[in-house]
């Protein structure tokens, strides 16, 4: 496969104390422990940055499945999806993810027809493919749950 997009960042100080710039500097950010896990919070952590990445992904990938299965660019009109990325722990003391994608589809009130363009747009979302079989993911489509 040829690379079609390569994005870059440099991390320093890692997710405690760190801080985290792309080469052009459009990303700069703070890099800090959330409260929830004893640090201090206050700045970004990366399964937030995971989240927006993963969100953001998928919400382009619903565009191109609604294209690929006859969804038409106007019931896509305010769609959002609503991305949560957890950080569970394991019985062996290490640390998984979690991903939870709500999506909603107010121009596709069919339950059937918004469940198949969220199924697609899982198959083709490459965060999605960069996980599968690694993170759990739990899906919804208008409130509803999508089976994989």
């Amino acid at each position: 496969m040829q690379a079609i997009y390569t994005a870059e960042a440099r991390v320093t100080g890692g997710r405690t104390d760190g801080h985290g710039r792309t080469p052009g500097g459009e990303l700069d950010v703070r890099l800090r422990m959330p409260k929830e896990l004893g640090g201090e919070g206050g700045a970004t952590n990366p399964e937030q940055l995971f989240a927006v990445g993963h969100a953001a992904c998928f919400e382009a990938s619903i565009d191109l499945a609604a294209q690929r299965i006859g969804i038409t660019a106007a019931e896509l009109a305010g769609v959002v999806v609503d991305a949560r990325v957890a950080l569970l722990a394991t019985a062996e003391g290490d640390l998984r993810l979690g991903v939870t994608l709500d999506t909603t589809l107010p121009g596709v009130p069919d339950t059937d027809r918004a469940t198949e363009l969220v199924r697609a747009a899982h198959k083709i979302c490459p965060y999605s493919q960069a996980i599968r079989g690694n993170v759990q993911v739990a899906l919804t489509a208008n409130t509803k749950p999508v089976t994989e």
